[in-house]
Formats: C-alpha cells, structure tokens, sequence
C-alpha cells in the first residue's frame, strides 16, 4: 500500500497540473518529492497527447533528469522564462510566505521562481503553519569562510547548523558538508521564538555577505494547492497576511 502522505502530495501535484499547465506553456519544475510527480504528471499528460510544446525549466540537476525521463522538453531562462514556477514547499504561512529549500535547490529554486510570474505551491495539508519557523530556515552559503557565516546568522538570534552529507553519501564521508548543484554549502537555522516577520528577516539574512540565498519566499506565492484527509484537494489564493 502506497504511503497516505505520498497519496496527499501526488493528489496535490496532479491538481495543480490539471488547473494550471497548458499547451505552449513554459513552466519552471520545482525540486523535492512533491514537485517530481507534478514533474510526472506534466510527462504522463506530453505521453497521452493531451499537452504540446510544453518546456521545463528545472530547478536542479535531478529533477532535469526526472523530466528528461518523462519526456519533457528542456530550456534554459537565457532561452525562455517560464510562466509561472510548480514546486513544493517546508512550510506555508499566512499570505502564503513560504519556507523553502530543505531538499538543498534553494538558490536556483529562487531564481527561476524570481524569473517568472510566480509560484504554484504544491503541499500536503501538513505543511500549513500558523507562523513560519516551526522547523529549520536553510541558507545557501560560500564555503569559504563559513563558519564566519554561521556566526553571523547566529547573531539574528538563530541556532545555525552546517548541514551534512549524512548517511548514504555517495561521496563516503557522512561527515563531509553537503554541497549544493551551484558547489555552495547550506545551514540549517532554527529560530526558537518563530519567525514573526519573514520580508524583515529575509533583507537580514541577505545582508550578510557569505549568505548567498535564504528559503524565505515571500511574495511569490500566487496559489496553493493542498491535498488534504481522502486526497481532497483546495486551492488557496495568495492574499495579505
């Protein structure tokens, strides 16, 4: 039997292609577990003739490589900028901020979805907060000198953690830095008290010099479709918040 919270982001992914996706389209593909089937989707539909002259402009390395496996056309943003972005989301907030980048695409996520007119969020209902920061916020950085970075960040009054390979690196250090498809390091920083004001904290961690790029996306958002109890879908409207 498939895994119910796997069923809720397919649900998600396939709502939010069905709702938005048409032929002709150029549409930026997100990075994660949610954003590959709505990648899977797009190909499933290409397959059955039911969409034309669909291009992608994919956020990482591995999901072009899901995309070319299904199908799908690839471009560049020198050649083409898509219409709007389809990827997942860690965490969505009030006005539909968002915290992102925990899957290690944040940097080249926040372009393509800077270079078009916006993001469609795909989540399971688990993924709704009341206020972002309830996990941990990544921030690309430059290798060098980081961990002058880390002290940085940490005077924001966050708790910065160099984020790993882990278990299963194919590189056989489990203890070696993870390292972005851009060749940068990330840090995962918990905020204890929440993070009341994301477009503050945003101008704040950018401020930083070795701070490249931080998963706050505020702003972005200009739908989000979440599946919820049953695979029951809704799309709810970016709005002030």
């Amino acid at each position: 039997m498939d895994d119910p919270l796997e069923e809720l982001k397919r649900a998600a992914a396939e709502r939010a292609v069905d709702e938005y996706v048409e032929s002709g389209m150029v549409v930026g593909l997100g990075t994660g577990s949610t954003a590959a089937h709505a990648v899977r989707r797009i190909g499933a539909l290409i397959s059955a003739g039911e969409l034309e002259d669909v291009r992608g402009v994919p956020t990482s390395a591995r999901i072009a490589a899901l995309a070319r496996e299904e199908g799908i056309p690839l471009v560049t943003l020198s050649e083409a900028r898509p219409l709007f972005t389809i990827d997942g989301a860690d965490e969505i907030g009030p006005g539909l901020a968002l915290i992102k980048g925990r899957g290690g695409a944040l940097l080249r996520e926040k372009i393509v979805a800077s270079a078009c007119d916006g993001l469609v969020v795909i989540a399971d209902e688990t993924k709704l907060v009341e206020s972002l920061g309830v996990g941990s916020l990544p921030v690309e950085i430059e290798p060098f000198g980081y961990e002058i970075t880390l002290e940085d960040l940490s005077s924001l009054g966050c708790e910065p953690t160099l984020r790993l390979q882990g278990a299963g690196s194919q590189t056989g250090d489990a203890n070696h830095p993870f390292v972005t498809d851009g060749n940068h390091y990330t840090a995962d920083c918990l905020f204890p008290g929440g993070i009341p004001d994301p477009a503050a904290l945003e101008e704040d961690i950018k401020s930083i010099p070795g701070a490249l790029e931080c998963g706050l996306f505020v702003g972005l958002a200009r739908a989000a479709v979440v599946a919820r109890g049953g695979a029951e879908t809704e799309i709810l409207p970016a709005s002030p918040g």
